[in-house]
């Protein structure tokens, strides 16, 4: 997993005050596997890098390269 993805997404969460187990409950999983994803242990589908984009209003670049 791209360690700049990771720093991106805790970054982009807690600059939207969200709490890991907030922004999973919004992707409908649990917060393991989103915790999995910020430390780089899995990665998300498309489709949840989708709505991860829409929860933060990001666009993938932003997401996945930063600003």
């Amino acid at each position: 997993m791209d360690k700049k993805f990771c720093q991106n997404l805790k970054m982009i969460r807690k600059d939207c005050e969200l709490t890991q187990k907030q922004v999973a409950q919004k992707l409908g999983v649990v917060e393991s596997c989103y915790a999995n994803w910020e430390q780089g242990r899995t990665e998300p589908n498309i489709e949840m890098l989708r709505n991860l984009c829409e929860i933060f209003q990001v666009t993938i670049d932003e997401l996945i390269n930063g600003e």
